[in-house]
Formats: C-alpha cells, sequence, structure tokens
C-alpha cells in the first residue's frame, strides 16, 4: 500500500487532488462523518480538485447548514443524502435531529441542480410501516421523480444489536409502495 494510504496519514486538501490526478481518479467521495463537521478541509479539497477536473460527491446525514450548501454549491457534483426515516420522532429518539430540515435540503439541492440520490436504511419496527414508507416516497417524487432513492437491509450492530434484520420481503415492499408512487 502507498505511504500516501496508510490509515491515520493527515493529507493536506492538496495531497489529496495530486494523488488524485497521479492516479486518474476521477472523484473524491466525503464520507463517514458528515463532511459540514470538518467543512474547512472539505471545502478547500472541493475547489482544488474541481479545479483539476476532479468531481466532489457528498454522502451526507442531509443536516447540513444553507450556509455551508450555499457555499459548496459551486464545487458540489452530487450528493448521497440519507433520509433516516420520515417521521420527527424517529429523527429526535434515534439520531438526536429533526426531519424538517433534512427535507429542506433534499429541495434545495434539486432547485441549484446538483445531482442528488436519497438512501434509506430500513430498520423493523422503526421506519418500515406502509404509512411511513409511503410518506417517504410521496415527498420525493413531488420534489422529483427523477431522485433516485436506494433502500438498504438493516442488520444488527453497535446499539441497534435487539433489533432484526430487515426481511427481503420488507425492502419488496418499500419497493413496490415506491414504483406505485
Amino acid at each position: 500500500m502507498p505511504e500516501l494510504l496508510k490509515q491515520g496519514k493527515k493529507l493536506s486538501p492538496k495531497e489529496v487532488v495530486q494523488h488524485c490526478i497521479e492516479n486518474n481518479i476521477p472523484s473524491i467521495a466525503y464520507t463517514y462523518t458528515e463532511p459540514t463537521v470538518f467543512f474547512e478541509y472539505c471545502f478547500d479539497t472541493m475547489k482544488l480538485a474541481h479545479k483539476a477536473g476532479i468531481k466532489n460527491v457528498r454522502v451526507s446525514n442531509g443536516f447540513m447548514s444553507l450556509q455551508c450548501l450555499e457555499k459548496m454549491k459551486k464545487y458540489l457534483d452530487a450528493v448521497n443524502v440519507d433520509l433516516k426515516a420520515f417521521t420527527d420522532e424517529f429523527y429526535h429518539n434515534i439520531c438526536g435531529a429533526r426531519l424538517q430540515p433534512i427535507l429542506d435540503n433534499i429541495k434545495r439541492l434539486r432547485y441549484n441542480k446538483i445531482r442528488q440520490e436519497v438512501t434509506t436504511l430500513i430498520i423493523p419496527g422503526k421506519n418500515d410501516s406502509e404509512e411511513e414508507l409511503t410518506k417517504a416516497a410521496q415527498f420525493l417524487y413531488s420534489v422529483s421523480p427523477d431522485i433516485p432513492r436506494h433502500l438498504s437491509a438493516f442488520f444488527p450492530a453497535y446499539k441497534m444489536t435487539d433489533v432484526p434484520p430487515t426481511p427481503l420481503e420488507t425492502l419488496a415492499k418499500a419497493y413496490e409502495i415506491g414504483k406505485k408512487v
């Protein structure tokens, strides 16, 4: 493994972009930690990547500020937003957040013509009701029928080891609801 890619190595934005150029890497995905947590680093890297013709993709929980999105939009090519659920109760109890800012940002991304996809992790007993799946599909369709939606299966881990894995039938149900909408 190249020294540059060893775990824990600190890289400057310039080093990240230079590595992409040297290795013909066409895009950078900013993920695993909401990029707005390390906004300055992400933003500096995005500017250099954009100038070098490298695409910038965010994997986001959707809870970015309006100021963050406004500043980044010129350099942002695509975003995958995790729409974790479609109730404030889930966002409050599980995420310590609110649903509305995520919905607003999905609309803002569309308004700013930034390519987006939405991913929902379907968790049994938490966000898998037919009503909730329908409302989420209706919302996304109202923003644009062209937004791809990914439905992911949950597997017990970390703080949710007491929740069973998502049954295939539940994913099929969510898919059918989305197609019907």
